[in-house]
């Protein structure tokens, strides 16, 4: 594969936390100079191409990629109409570990889930189900995530206390990436206590 391309989807899968270019260089085995002019290609590639929603953008060394500004109607259009854009599957899980375990990072969910969990945190954080409450004293200074007051709302919850109890394999079943469907077993309950609420 083409540095660019591995560059690129290096970025990707870091999602919001972005990556540094010595994470480039330990991923890919490329020299720092090499990387940064391949960052600059794809910086220069996205903003020449105005069909392309993405743009590059750094903070001190850490590179991620972005929509473009242009954009921003059309996902706050998109993420304002919860009722219309039902949470998928993905989405519940993520949103059942965070539930449960906050305050959370992305790596820590993405371990117990056994599989990459970045765009869809963006995806919860849009809907304001979640939200970043700081970051943590660490290398890459990871943002720690929460529930949000209009999670309470959108389950029909007083208080984080109301979920369920987890089953007692949750906390055994992490390390093998099975402990995602444990969190969203216990967290299913309430969502269907809570639609069963709203029908009566």
């Amino acid at each position: 594969m083409a540095p660019l391309a591995q560059i690129e989807s290096l970025l990707f899968v870091s999602g919001d936390e972005g990556i540094t270019v010595a994470n480039l260089a330990a991923a890919t085995g490329l020299l720092r100079p090499a990387i940064l002019a391949t960052l600059e290609r794809l910086a220069q590639k996205y903003a020449a191409d105005t069909d392309s929603a993405l743009e590059l953008m750094v903070n001190d060394t850490t590179y991620r990629l972005v929509t473009k500004a242009a954009a921003g109607d059309v996902i706050k259009h998109y993420f304002e109409n919860p009722l219309s854009t039902s949470l998928s599957p993905a989405s519940l899980e993520v949103l059942a570990i965070i539930a449960y375990r906050q305050p959370i990072t992305r790596i820590e969910v993405d371990e117990i889930r056994g599989v990459q969990s970045s765009s869809t945190v963006q995806k919860l954080v849009l809907r304001r189900l979640i939200e970043a409450t700081g970051r943590l004293d660490e290398p890459g200074r990871p943002k720690v995530y929460r529930t949000s007051d209009y999670f309470l709302d959108y389950f029909g919850l007083k208080q984080l206390s109301d979920l369920p109890p987890l089953p007692a394999a949750a906390t055994t079943s992490e390390s093998t990436g099975d402990g995602g469907d444990l969190f969203l077993q216990a967290f299913n309950q309430q969502l269907n206590q809570s639609e069963s609420g709203d029908e009566s």
